[in-house]
């Protein structure tokens, strides 16, 4: 069962000196994971109004850290910021959607022949681990930890390419389908047979790198025609119940 941060969790990484208010890079790494846990677990539902004053007041961090936070949100495309209304989950439109794998099946697709060439036996170990525990986290029914590692996989896939500009673009458009998959997805699988990730590992640990690509877009639409796209309306999140944090006075 996944579980919410904790106040305990929180406080085990405060680091030892604290800025104003418990700022601190090690701090604001714990609330931003804690936050996007949450965006991806659904706990935070798309168009939920992240309120500064509120997530200072939950997190006990000063304004300028929580907007820092919220901009790193942003630039990922798990949060929307908008002039006077403030900080929002992003919520994705089938449009959207279908736009985004369009963009990695163009992208991916086309990295798998120089990821073949690049790709080595220390990489393809490396490769098969991070699909042993995506398959590990589903069926213990960790949707959001799945979620994450199967992005992280094709990020990294991207990477062994040897083309950092796109490896960066597609990072980008992982992280905007791991919130896709978290709204229009099915509970208990990504879109794709368990087997789809140790597939292309073998294609690409053999050298077949036109197989690879067929493969990728086999997969990609897998994933993309398993998307329901059914809205639900938003409400007014609890962030105390969510992150499990007792106000402290």
């Amino acid at each position: 069962m996944e579980q919410k941060l904790s106040l305990s969790s929180i406080e085990k990484a405060r680091p030892k000196r604290l800025g104003k208010n418990g700022d601190g890079a090690e701090r604001h790494e714990v609330i931003y994971r804690a936050i996007s846990d949450a965006i991806i677990k659904q706990q935070l539902h798309p168009g939920a109004r992240l309120r500064e004053d509120a997530l200072t007041e939950v997190f006990n961090i000063s304004r300028t850290g929580i907007r820092k936070i919220l901009q790193r949100l942003a630039m990922e495309q798990l949060v929307t910021i908008t002039p006077r209304r403030g900080a929002s989950v992003t919520r994705p439109t089938a449009a959207e959607a279908r736009d985004v794998f369009a963009a990695r099946k163009m992208v991916e697709c086309g990295l798998m022949p120089e990821t073949a060439l690049h790709i080595t036996p220390q990489n393809v170990l490396e490769l098969r681990d991070m699909a042993k525990r995506e398959h590990k986290a589903l069926r213990a029914g960790e949707q959001s930890t799945a979620i994450k590692l199967s992005a992280a996989f094709h990020e990294r896939l991207a990477q062994l390419s040897g083309n950092a500009t796109l490896a960066a673009f597609v990072s980008q458009l992982c992280s905007r389908s791991s919130l896709i998959l978290a709204v229009y997805g099915s509970t208990g699988h990504l879109g794709c047979e368990s087997h789809d990730h140790d597939d292309l590992i073998d294609y690409l640990a053999a050298g077949e790198g036109e197989k690879a690509k067929a493969f990728m877009l086999h997969h990609l639409n897998e994933i993309e025609s398993s998307l329901s796209f059914i809205e639900e309306a938003s409400f007014a999140p609890d962030f105390h119940q969510i992150f499990g944090i007792t106000s402290q006075k």
